[in-house]
């Protein structure tokens, strides 16, 4: 028997088709029939198959007993949590818990009431999520500019004519915040036809090569360059005035901004000569139809919601926003951009031991967990991690590991045994993708081409398996010392019920449907600025007074550039065709020959200065931490640049591929604490990150 559901690996949400007999699945294939996705689905989405049937998942409720764990039923593990979260909250107050979510959660429908219900239920203001390490910027200037964090206007590929990417690998990472299936295919079409591709990156990535042309630039440098482009279309009159006049705010504000940072100004800090950026900037102000984009090699800078705003000024003052060919408005089945809007109220801080932080939907920023378990004076003494590996994907896990040591309770609910269970109290056994029903909720207001699917859950949960809504449902019942029946369950699809109304549609239509899939309409592009925009004023917000401070610090981290030595080494992330995060990393498919492990990466002749040579050991090493790899040598780094992928970092592990290729662990040269990431937007410092190397002494 066939069954047709979806990928939840990333935003396009590919469409597949599984073989089932006998209540296993047997093969997992991308769906030719799919309306949009039209066959397409890479390999990591089919490896799912393989994570769904690893033995060394977890299997039931475990809870550790003098230092071991031991199998117990899910009614002690529940009830554990309830009465140890109750405990430590009767000792010392509703803040002395805290919640993790991970990166799966955004790609799980129900999940997300299920999490806030259990949050307000325990009273905890303290969450923290992995959206600080990768996206945080973009919520905070979109909110900023656009009066809510949920409009992210995509590029227009199919019509575009020259499209401006920046820290982005589409062929490795697909396009994160656009939901779009094979993106290299969609490009391809449009250089085909004509469209001229520019990508702006310290290295020359496999998207590059065959596509594009590249701007190599130095790391962490590319609000500089946004800058410099805007204050060139400014200076030479290569505006639309008319669009500036109708629909932004605040524009000679950012006019006096950008002035600070013409072409001549920023080409030695940004490493780009100034008739380069000249031409780009005329070029992309010139064509009939330019669109733009960044990805997380900007987003993980220290400035990143500063380049998300001046990234969207660019295409604005140049005509390009909300036109077709340009970035467009993609609305999806549901309103997000009202259901995002912050409807003229100020940013939220919190007061803390270390200043007034913002949150950002929410969260706290990730680099502040550590702190906020060792040095506050009101610490976290209890962590519900969901979906999450911390350890393997936040800063300075040398400091994180210690917090972890010192938590008096740490509960984890998770698919895998990883490296942040380890240190846990409890561990809860999460169904996969493919054992839950589930919506295509990730991609609303980001698909290229928009439509909703509904899947059920391919197979029943194996084991003692259970889906992340009812194991929090089952916590927060728990935690209230109430009795929990079936009938006691929410219906977890209750809220999308309701806003799948807003396309005429429902979890019923769609799964009696032959195909449950159903296709929407594009929003028309006038659209944008027409009932789009969030703003009290309904117009953009060209240069908003809550990130006065951020155009502050920018101008200091600009001297400071300025003065770093030629000779620094910068370390930048790195992905893989065959990895993902941390959570890929069992999946023995995927272990080929040259993915075994995670070298540094590092220009020749920057290896040569140092007098290594490729494939040797090497240790890599700064003020936070050290790692010991081989390295690799790689031309396609601009010098002074050096890479290495992150997710790595499995030594100890009771995943048994994992544990034969551990690698090491990116994150142990990456800083935390108060200084370590984006004061606006929470958004960690995790590329362009100063290191030194040397030869490993043993």
């Amino acid at each position: 028997m066939n069954k047709k559901t979806f990928c939840r690996v990333c935003e396009p949400s590919c469409g597949l088709v599984a073989s089932i007999e006998n209540e296993e699945i047997q093969s997992l294939k991308p769906d030719k029939d799919h309306p949009v996705t039209q066959g397409f689905a890479c390999h990591k989405g089919l490896a799912v198959l393989d994570i769904h049937k690893d033995p060394d998942r977890l299997k039931w409720p475990l809870a550790k007993v003098d230092g071991s764990f031991s199998r117990v039923s899910w009614s002690d593990a529940t009830q554990a949590v309830g009465n140890q979260i109750r405990a430590l909250q009767a000792l010392h107050g509703d803040q002395s818990i805290a919640v993790y979510t991970g990166n799966p959660l955004a790609f799980n429908s129900t999940a997300g009431p299920a999490i806030g219900s259990f949050v307000r239920a325990i009273g905890c203001r303290r969450n923290f999520g992995s959206g600080t390490q990768d996206c945080a910027n973009k919520f905070a200037a979109s909110e900023a500019m656009f009066g809510s964090s949920t409009i992210h206007p995509i590029p227009d590929i199919n019509e575009s004519d020259l499209l401006l990417i920046l820290g982005a690998n589409p062929r490795v990472s697909h396009m994160s915040f656009v939901s779009i299936a094979d993106p290299i295919g969609q490009l391809r079409a449009a250089k085909k036809r004509g469209a001229r591709l520019v990508f702006v990156d310290p290295r020359e990535t496999e998207s590059v090569k065959g596509l594009g042309e590249l701007v190599q630039i130095k790391p962490d440098t590319d609000v500089y360059l946004l800058a410099a482009l805007i204050e060139h279309c400014f200076a030479k009159d290569l505006v639309d005035h008319e669009v500036l006049q109708n629909s932004g705010a605040n524009v000679e504000a950012l006019r006096a901004y950008v002035a600070q940072f013409p072409a001549e100004q920023v080409a030695e800090t940004v490493g780009i000569e100034a008739t380069v950026i000249r031409d780009l900037a005329k070029d992309f102000a010139s064509v009939d139809r330019a669109s733009v984009y960044m990805s997380t090699g900007v987003n993980m800078g220290r400035q990143g919601a500063t380049a998300y705003w001046l990234l969207y000024m660019l295409s604005f003052i140049t005509g390009n926003l909300g036109r077709p060919g340009g970035n467009r408005y993609a609305r999806g089945f549901y309103p997000a951009a009202k259901a995002g809007a912050t409807r003229g109220q100020s940013p939220h801080y919190q007061e803390t031991a270390f200043g007034q932080v913002r949150t950002i939907r929410g969260q706290l920023p990730g680099n502040l967990l550590a702190d906020m378990i060792l040095d506050d004076p009101d610490p976290i003494r209890g962590l519900v991690v969901i979906s999450g590996n911390p350890l393997l994907s936040m800063g300075n896990s040398q400091r994180l590991r210690s917090a972890f040591e010192a938590l008096e309770f740490l509960v984890v609910i998770d698919i895998y045994p990883n490296a942040t269970s380890a240190y846990a109290d409890i561990v809860l056994p999460a169904t996969d993708m493919l054992e839950r029903a589930d919506i295509n909720l990730a991609g609303l207001g980001l698909q290229h081409e928009p439509f909703v699917q509904y899947t059920e859950a391919l197979v029943p949960p194996a084991f003692e398996r259970k889906p992340e809504w009812q194991i929090l449902t089952e916590l927060e019942f728990a935690y209230q010392q109430r009795p929990l029946s079936d009938e006691d369950l929410p219906d977890p699809f209750a809220r999308l019920n309701h806003m799948l109304g807003a396309s005429d549609t429902s979890i019923d239509a769609l799964s009696a449907a032959a195909v449950p899939v159903k296709v929407l309409e594009s929003a028309k592009p006038e659209a944008f600025f027409e009932s789009v925009i969030q703003t009290e004023s309904a117009l953009i917000d060209c240069c908003p007074d809550s990130m006065a401070e951020a155009r502050t610090r920018s101008l200091a981290l600009f001297k400071a550039m300025a003065a770093e030595s030629d000779d620094q080494l910068k370390l930048i992330s790195r992905r893989t065709n065959y990895m993902l995060n941390s959570w890929f990393h069992n999946v023995e498919s995927l272990k080929r020959p040259q993915q075994q492990d995670n070298p540094l990466y590092i220009h020749p002749s920057d290896a040569e200065k140092r007098q290594l040579t490729d494939g040797a050991r090497i240790s890599v090493f700064n003020e936070f931490g050290q790692v010991t790899t081989r390295i690799a040598f790689d031309p396609t780094l601009r010098q002074g640049v050096v890479a290495l992928t992150h997710g790595w970092g499995h030594q100890n592990s009771a995943l048994r591929t994992a544990a034969t290729y551990p690698g090491v662990n990116a994150n142990e040269l990456l800083p935390s604490g108060p200084d370590s990431f984006e004061p606006f937007s929470n958004q960690s410092f995790m590329t362009g990150i100063p290191v030194d190397v040397k030869a490993a002494t043993s």
